[in-house]
């Protein structure tokens, strides 16, 4: 591994090119829409609150983050707190009903889909409770007021339950949009950790500041913070188990200050073997059931896809940006580090603003920025973590940077 900037002068080394494509693939596939834009940045990050300052033999950056890639915790069961403050508009309701769009939930399909249910994960405050025994066999329930949803994996088989509409999932892991690390959602602090660390580079500081207590676990607090100016990001700080290296909590503060954007980590969290029964169901009786290889045939609706597509298991989920068609083809990248901006080409006119788009150009007006510069006119919708700017001609900037940075960079490119 390269070595990167640490609390003992360790410089910033560079990494191989397989994972600085991972990187550039994670990061810079950016939607159209503010919302669409947000539920892309939830892989990203959470702020470390410290309950105790023990003592810990010291550590550097580099072997601390060595020590979180060979982490092997395989077996655990706790309690995760999720806080995200993306700092979306208020709009009574439209919010989630748009995430739950984005993620492709039908009018017809099941409640207790997971691509749709778990996008509630992109806004507010949540309670998760999560167990692993092994590759074939997790838990991670939703904890709503007096109901839970729940997805289980257990060895060939998936299911999906909604306490509150009694709806039950089922799918086969081999074809199950839950099968596969890549295609779950963020839900622990490792998960949004390794999700950050694919964007360390030569323009990031990395260093160890101190120690804490999570969970009632001793732990060293890992800090990456961008080194150029103009970047929407403050810092990420993650905490790592002195002696599992798992990441317990993670935490990404804007460079605009205020609360985290997002702040994930275990409040109670055991590395002992869960009960068998922990990952056993069976469906409720009287229970709704959706079987995932019913759920495309003949000419329903499968859940998952909007009307008129067919569905194909192999890609369950739609993806950021797809339809977006050749203008993602066309992508490019400005910049370097936490200063990239992504760009491409929709083909279309861009956003309708004023009495040119009536009612929906006034209400985008609403939801954006009118900008002008060299390039022309254009829109640019913002979150506290990612901004977005939208040409009047359909050209797209967006990227972890300042409105004047994509200003910039649509004149450099005009």
């Amino acid at each position: 591994m390269a070595p990167y900037a640490s609390d003992d002068s360790t410089t910033a080394g560079e990494v191989d090119e397989q994972r600085s494509g991972r990187r550039k693939a994670a990061r810079y596939v950016v939607p159209v829409t503010v919302i669409g834009v947000a539920a892309a940045t939830i892989g990203l990050v959470p702020a470390l609150a410290d309950s105790g300052d023990p003592d810990l033999p010291k550590i550097t950056a580099q072997q601390l983050i060595e020590k979180i890639a060979t982490s092997d915790v395989q077996q655990l069961s706790g309690t995760v707190k999720i806080s995200t403050d993306l700092g979306l508009p208020n709009l009574g309701g439209l919010e989630s009903g748009l995430l739950s769009g984005a993620a492709g939930q039908g009018e017809e399909g099941s409640s207790a889909d997971p691509t749709a249910k778990l996008t509630a994960l992109a806004s507010g405050t949540h309670t998760l409770r999560v167990a692993a025994d092994g590759p074939d066999r997790q838990k991670l329930s939703l904890l709503e007021n007096a109901a839970e949803y729940s997805i289980i994996h257990n060895g060939k088989d998936v299911w999906g339950y909604d306490s509150k509409s009694n709806e039950v999932y089922h799918g086969i892991s081999s074809e199950s949009p839950e099968h596969g690390k890549d295609q779950q959602p963020p839900a622990t602090p490792k998960d949004f950790a390794e999700e950050a660390l694919k964007a360390v580079d030569d323009t990031t500081s990395v260093t160890v500041d101190g120690t804490a207590q999570v969970a009632g676990r001793d732990a060293y607090k890992l800090v990456v913070k961008p080194k150029q100016s103009g970047s929407t990001v403050g810092a990420i700080s993650v905490a790592v188990d002195a002696k599992t290296g798992m990441p317990l909590k993670f935490t990404l503060t804007p460079a605009s200050g205020g609360a985290a954007v997002v702040d994930v980590g275990f409040t109670k969290v055991s590395f002992a073997k869960p009960a068998a029964s922990t990952f056993d169901f069976t469906p409720p009786k009287g229970a709704k059931v959706t079987e995932e290889k019913d759920a495309g045939k003949g000419s329903e609706k499968a859940p998952g896809k909007a009307p008129g597509k067919t569905f194909d298991k192999r890609d369950h989920a739609p993806k950021a940006g797809e339809d977006l068609g050749k203008g993602l083809d066309g992508m490019k990248t400005i910049g370097e580090g936490w200063n990239a901006i992504a760009t491409f080409d929709t083909g279309g006119e861009g956003v309708p603003s004023g009495g040119a788009g009536g009612d929906l150009g006034g209400f985008m007006d609403s939801l954006g920025d009118k900008v002008h510069g060299e390039f022309g006119s254009g829109t640019v919708f913002s979150t506290r973590l990612v901004n977005a700017l939208v040409t009047d001609d359909g050209k797209v900037y967006a990227g972890l940077v300042t409105k004047d940075a994509l200003v910039k960079a649509a004149d450099a490119g005009k």
